[in-house]
């Protein structure tokens, strides 16, 4: 089995569908398939190569990865961390993309991971011109997100819309991360869904002992992107609503990054900002939180089938999560009883924060949340899953 993975962000960065695709390329690297991965030189979250380039790798230089898979980077376009600036770098990788996809070994199946909407188009030709069956995996809910977002108005959305919906209704399978996005799916008329959601490696996350009974701030942690999505100005008014008994610390970058500071600076809030990190760093911020913020806005639609990617990294740990979530994230936080799902007011979450710095008992979730992942989102079984889709695309259908 030959198998081609390409995606718009990879190792050594850390990013969502960097943790999903490491994860299930070193469990089909056991069974003895070949991967290769197509990716761009590393680059995120600045826009801009801040590794070594014997990390960040160099554009059309095939490198080796910790699976042994063959991983060939292609350009990228630097760029400030906009939206726009975005979209023009995933553009100018997608393309040089498919020239790497035509040079690379023949693969079987041509994966390509979205919300890289330019790269799902890249996929599509590159499956074309490889005569390979084409696996859409979408980590997000487009093109709903897309129009919730108005990424793109006027003829040009109901371009983005049919370039989507065409390619996912030309793949040989489409992957989603939700069941709901799944049934959505159906729902148009897509019969090649199927889902695999989202998992974690439980044996690099230890589950961290309970916050201290006692503490004279409730330390609240949001850690990931600071983008449109996550509505994350609701905990900056809320902090400013419960300055004398919380303490926010906010992790991460994104395109509204800059708009936070500015809002916590003119409030006058305790917020402490700080850059991304990653291992060990990851967990002393976890280790001092009282609860985590998983967090989406609520006026887009399409979130109702999205679970922040992040969401399972807190239950792994054991943390107390205040969720401001709906529909199948909701879902998740109340099976796993490893927090409170609040409305998206600033009223309610700074009640919510007065009650459990009240009541620290509220904080101890245990292991609660590591057992929802053991029974719902267990990362051997969720590849293995994902190996037997893969498998059955090829001409011996599915046999070992």
């Amino acid at each position: 089995m030959r198998l081609l993975v390409m995606t718009h962000s990879y190792a050594p960065e850390h990013t969502p569908p960097q943790r999903r695709w490491t994860q299930f390329i070193r469990y089909f690297s056991s069974l003895g398939w070949d991967v290769d991965v197509i990716t761009p030189v590393a680059h995120e979250p600045h826009g801009r190569r801040t590794l070594d380039r014997r990390l960040a790798g160099r554009a059309f230089r095939r490198d080796i990865g910790s699976s042994g898979e063959q991983i060939l980077r292609v350009p990228y376009l630097r760029h400030p961390v906009t939206r726009w600036g975005r979209l023009a770098d995933h553009c100018f990788s997608a393309a040089a993309s498919v020239v790497a996809g035509t040079i690379s070994r023949r693969p079987d199946v041509v994966v390509v991971t979205v919300p890289s909407l330019p790269l799902l188009a890249a996929g599509y030709l590159v499956s074309r011109l490889r005569r390979a069956p084409l696996v859409v995996d979408m980590r997000d809910a487009w093109p709903d997100i897309a129009r919730d977002a108005r990424i793109v108005r006027g003829a040009g959305r109901g371009l983005t819309e049919r370039v989507v919906s065409g390619c996912q209704a030309r793949a040989a399978l489409v992957v989603t991360v939700t069941y709901g996005f799944a049934e959505i799916l159906r729902n148009r008329g897509l019969r090649n869904v199927e889902t695999v959601t989202n998992g974690i490696d439980t044996t690099v996350r230890r589950l961290l002992p309970p916050p201290p009974a006692d503490r004279e701030h409730l330390n609240v942690l949001y850690l990931g992107n600071h983008g449109e999505s996550q509505r994350l100005e609701l905990m900056i008014h809320a902090a400013a609503l419960a300055r004398d008994y919380v303490h926010l610390t906010m992790v991460g970058h994104g395109v509204e990054r800059r708009h936070l500071i500015a809002l916590a600076q003119r409030l006058e809030v305790p917020v402490t900002f700080h850059e991304p990190v990653q291992g060990p760093e990851v967990s002393e911020f976890y280790l001092d939180a009282d609860t985590c913020v998983v967090s989406l806005r609520e006026d887009w639609k399409s979130f109702d089938a999205t679970i922040p990617s992040k969401t399972y990294e807190v239950l792994a740990v054991g943390r107390h999560i205040t969720a401001v979530v709906r529909g199948e994230a909701r879902r998740v936080i109340e099976e796993s009883g490893a927090g409170d799902v609040v409305d998206p007011d600033p009223e309610a979450i700074a009640a919510l924060w007065k009650e459990l710095h009240a009541d620290r008992t509220r904080l101890a979730t245990g292991a609660s949340g590591r057992d929802w992942l053991h029974s719902h989102a267990d990362l051997d079984g969720l590849s293995q899953t994902y190996s037997h889709l893969l498998r059955a695309l090829t001409p011996h259908g599915g046999a070992a």
